[in-house]
């Protein structure tokens, strides 16, 4: 117990460096396509990415948290000792990436450290569990590619308005917002909540079930928030059409570097989180705002290198194709927070870019580095296997120079 205790403070280190490393590599990329399109400057940018993604963080990271800490193997409690070796070597594979200017898939990486250490410690495979996670993660190029190009086409096209199509599509996001979990907000189960189940719960608004909990009044809030987003839009294009696209563009990115970071911080907090429930005996909250602080300084440190390479190296977008990648990226990493799914906010953001940069013209040519995909690709294979295998063998040489903990 007391070579544990010695050994937390450096755990906590560890995490905040792990929270550091993600906001500059994986919360930096939401941005990219707004900078690619000239709708925001690479400063702005991540500065603006380090307060969103910042509380992003405190206000969804609970749920992948949580799956990071305890569900990844089997049979064996996560020590202080075994945290460490898994941060440090998830957070220096990252930063190698990042110097080199290889995005390193943060998920990827930090789900091999943790298998690492928990078989380091005699634990099993979650065998269940890597099932579900790896679905998942197949499943992201397929649905993501498909839907921003189908998206990019449609926007593309020249039977749809962009004071039709871009409101839409603006209205369909506020509904999403209105249904994102927000730890601040209490569901009646005691999980994460959101707006419009909080909402129509506290004024009772029509209670009838539509599908398991969801109700219609929930349906009703929700499309408030969508004819809101939508009227807004629709106000700033009519105004001035290229600058309303812009600022919509910008303001779409900020959602989605919300929601990467309530995807990413429970990379860095996950090992903590057995730790701050039995050792520490501190609300999640704590942990959670640890990582948003470390997330908020990575990416006013190291952001602007990371958003100059994605946007200028993966795609040259305009803003309509931008758009058409953006709005997938948030679906898919929202749906990952609700089922506490880890996810490489890198590889979602890479899907969406491929996929819209797929539906330019032959004459222009796609808009994607095939080098630079295929570079990514065998990094995500390579940081997992990599990882665990080094967090296995560091955690065993931890564990012999200190005497266990």
């Amino acid at each position: 117990m007391a070579s544990a205790i010695l050994v937390l403070p450096i755990a906590l280190l560890a995490a905040l460096f792990m929270s550091f490393t993600v906001g500059g590599n994986s919360n930096s990329a939401p941005v990219a396509p707004a900078v690619g399109a000239n709708a925001l400057s690479v400063l702005r940018a991540a500065l603006l990415v380090g307060v969103v993604a910042g509380f992003g963080a405190i206000l969804q990271g609970g749920s992948i948290s949580e799956t990071i800490g305890k569900d990844l193997v089997t049979d064996v409690t996560i020590t202080p000792l075994a945290a460490t070796a898994a941060l440090l070597t998830a957070a220096s594979l990252i930063t190698i990436g990042n110097s080199y200017g290889i995005p390193i898939p943060s998920a990827f990486t930090v789900t091999g450290a943790m298998v690492g250490v928990g078989i380091a410690l005699g634990g099993g495979f979650a065998v269940h569990e890597y099932i579900v996670i790896l679905e998942f993660w197949f499943a992201i190029p397929i649905v993501e590619g498909v839907l921003a190009y189908g998206l990019a086409r449609g926007l593309q096209s020249d039977r749809l308005p962009e004071t039709v199509g871009i409101p839409f599509l603006a209205g369909a996001v506020g509904y999403a917002l209105a249904n994102i979990q927000l730890t601040i907000i209490p569901s009646p189960s005691g999980a994460q909540g959101s707006v419009a189940r909080y909402l129509a719960t506290t004024y009772d608004l029509l209670p009838t079930p539509v599908v398991g909990s969801y109700t219609l009044g929930m349906i009703a809030v929700s499309v408030i928030g969508g004819l809101v987003a939508l009227a807004a839009t629709r106000a700033l294009l009519q105004r001035d059409e290229a600058t309303g696209i812009n600022q919509f563009l910008v303001a779409l990115g900020l959602i989605v570097v919300f929601t990467s970071g309530g995807t990413q911080v429970g990379l860095a907090t996950g090992p903590l989180e057995t730790i701050f429930e039995t050792t520490l005996q501190m609300p999640a909250i704590f942990l959670l705002a640890l990582g948003g602080g470390g997330i908020l300084l990575g990416a006013w440190i190291r952001g602007p290198r990371l958003v100059q390479a994605v946007s200028n190296e993966y795609a040259t977008l305009g803003p309509r194709r931008s758009i058409a990648a953006l709005i997938p990226a948030f679906l898919i990493a929202q749906l990952a927070i609700v089922l506490g799914i880890p996810i490489s906010f890198n590889k979602v953001m890479i899907a969406s870019i491929v996929g819209s940069g797929l539906a330019a013209d032959s004459s222009s040519g796609s808009g994607v580095s095939p080098r630079k995909v295929g570079i990514t690709v065998g990094s995500w294979v390579g940081s997992m296997l990599g990882a665990g295998i080094i967090s296995y063998a560091l955690y065993l040489l931890l564990n012999a120079l200190l005497g266990g903990g």
